[in-house]
């Protein structure tokens, strides 16, 4: 066994930059190359590609362009490599990659993952009663794709029979990073402990810079975002790693800068749901070790639940989003009536022929209080951008509105340009989340010609009930006290879980927690965020990092990113937005200095 294995994180999204690879190349010594090219977007753009090629289409052909080029170099330094930009078709990316490799004179073995793909058994799994496990909506009968996010363990599996490349479909994002671990450190599959720090690495490493000083509260303290560095992990037997980046590379690797990617997305801190394990991160510290280098330690884990979370994606209609700026006097009043006037003509256009009124209309005047959760709060904003979001099942409401839309320019003044010229229609895409059990679903590794099923632990029907919510008590400081915004107090970052806001805040000082859990209570925050936020707001502590990690249910406008028709689908920057919260402190941590500037 290794006393260290390093993983390097060249990819956390399809479109990342082609030059990451080399980065962590030149600037670490990683004994892995992991990437995490697949969102629930991407899944059902990847099913449109495979429909139109069954053989060769539906997976990232970024991956095979990236490592084409280092392919020598990653042979002769013996790096291996895990991603998951198998997407809907694993086996024609690992064809790929050994036209690739063949090409280049190399010997490389490529071994592949499949099992997640769920399509085939739709009718089966229908027939079940399967419904969506949030609002439960039975399963509609045609899909793009339906895949279940299965774990690490096939992967250590196919690196344990010798694979030099593992590619995965659908997989937990952190399972690409979880399965080399398990492999080197002969982790077991009730080594829960270990298996939530695994995943805690891989959660880390998921999203590229984000984990290194991208999208960081403090961004005017990290240096060369033209040259971001992307997360290298180096992990221990015993499940404690350091995060860091490679030599010579921007971004900024603190305590902060890592939290604030731990509570991304992970809703309830003490049962975050994972394949191979039910994670509680809730006693987590993040120890400065040296510069560029935090310390991460003291995940604990129980047993996974006996069913893998399956995203299906469903086609449902057409969407429009355009936009257009205004300036000068008023120009947000200008904005919000041409927006209104643009959808008013096209309806009667559309009653013309018979069309009926669109399902959906989102304005979103950027610039008067609209994007912030404050809609119209300041119409007399001197600059403007109108934003119109619109839905229907016919296209051709699509199209009427694209050719009417910038007429409005002969209508409102001081529209100085429509961004992207006349709309075009895009397809929406509805997304369903079903639980599958592990037993239902063989999962198989491809390797040197032969194909294997891989023994799955069955999991339980009843995993760990998860953290107490926060109380929801209001609480202040006595004594003389002063009014400041939250980010003087804290870091935070947010994301979505499918319709829900996720928003983790991380104290900056110990002392600091208790102020933010009293006043920014759960009520207070739905209130900030207004029309936004239908749902509820639960709330929960990380005693080990002195954060809390919020969910804010139904807030997103649609089912997420894929339906929203708002400026912000996927809740990026609900964090940012939260931070001017106001919140009373001792009046002594001002004139002390303790607060951040």
């Amino acid at each position: 066994m290794k006393d260290e294995v390093t993983l390097a994180a060249w990819a956390g999204m399809w479109g990342d930059s082609p030059q990451i690879i080399r980065q962590l190349l030149d600037g670490a010594e990683p004994d892995y190359l992991v990437s995490d090219y697949l969102a629930e977007i991407t899944m059902a753009l990847l099913a449109r590609g495979r429909a139109k090629d069954p053989e060769s289409g539906g997976f990232i052909p970024d991956a095979v362009e990236v490592m084409a080029p280092v392919l020598p170099e990653i042979a002769g330094r013996g790096i291996r490599v895990v991603t998951n930009a198998g997407g809907l078709n694993p086996a024609a990316l690992a064809r790929a990659l050994e036209e690739a490799i063949a090409a280049a004179g190399l010997e490389l073995k490529v071994a592949y993952v499949e099992g997640d793909d769920q399509a085939l058994r739709l009718e089966e799994i229908r027939a079940a009663g399967a419904s969506d496990m949030f609002t439960g909506e039975p399963l509609p009968e045609h899909v793009l794709s339906f895949n279940a996010y299965i774990g690490a363990v096939p992967v250590a599996a196919a690196l344990d029979e010798g694979a030099d490349i593992v590619v995965t479909g659908r997989c937990a994002d952190s399972a690409a990073m979880l399965g080399p671990l398990i492999h080197e450190f002969d982790w077991k599959d009730d080594d829960y402990d270990l298996l939530s720090a695994g995943s805690l690495v891989g959660h880390l490493l998921e999203c590229g810079a984000q984990g290194v000083g991208g999208l960081f509260t403090d961004w005017a303290d990290v240096p060369g975002w033209e040259n971001i560095g992307y997360p290298v992990a180096e992990c221990r037997p015993d499940g404690s790693a350091v995060i860091t980046k490679p030599r010579d590379t921007g971004g900024l690797v603190v305590p902060g800068s890592v939290g604030e990617q731990m509570l991304y997305e992970i809703g309830d801190p003490g049962r975050y749901l994972l394949p191979d394990v039910t994670c509680d991160w809730r006693e987590v510290t993040l120890t400065q070790e040296g510069p560029d280098r935090v310390l991460v330690q003291g995940a604990r884990g129980s047993q996974p639940t006996s069913s893998y979370k399956a995203t299906v994606t469903v086609p449902d209609g057409w969407r429009v989003v355009s936009t257009a700026l205004l300036t000068g006097h008023q120009a947000g009043g200008r904005a919000r009536r041409a927006a209104e006037a643009a959808v008013a003509r096209t309806e009667r256009l559309m009653a013309d022929e018979g069309i009926g009124p669109f399902e959906e209309c989102s304005i979103e005047i950027v610039g008067t209080g609209d994007a912030v959760g404050q809609p119209a709060a300041n119409d007399e904003t001197r600059e403007a951008v109108m934003k119109i979001g619109l839905r229907h099942q016919d296209r051709r409401a699509m199209e009427i509105f694209g050719k009417e839309f910038v007429s409005i320019a002969f209508v409102a003044q001081g529209v100085t340009g429509v961004f992207g010229g006349r709309p075009k229609a895009a397809p929406v895409i509805r997304l369903f989340h079903v639980l599958v059990p592990k037993a239902d679903v063989p999962v198989t590794v491809t390797f040197g010609g032969e194909t294997r099923e891989v023994a799955i632990p069955p999991g339980t029907a009843s995993p760990a009930s998860g953290a107490q919510p926060l109380a929801e008590a209001l609480v202040e400081p006595e004594g003389e006290t002063v009014e400041v915004p939250l980010v003087r107090l804290a870091w935070a970052r947010s994301g979505d879980k499918g319709n829900h806001a996720n928003i983790g805040i991380i104290a900056r000082r110990p002392e600091f927690l208790e102020p933010i859990e009293g006043q920014v209570t759960a009520e207070r925050v739905k209130e900030w965020f207004g029309p936004w936020v239908q749902g509820p707001v639960t709330r929960w502590e990380l005693p080990g990092t002195h954060s809390v990690n919020i969910l804010l249910e139904d807030a997103l406008g649609g089912q997420g990113g894929t339906t929203s028709l708002r400026f912000d689908p996927q809740a990026k920057s609900m964090a940012a937005n939260l931070l001017d919260f106001p919140v009373k402190v001792p009046a002594s941590w001002e004139s002390d200095g303790l607060l951040a500037r």
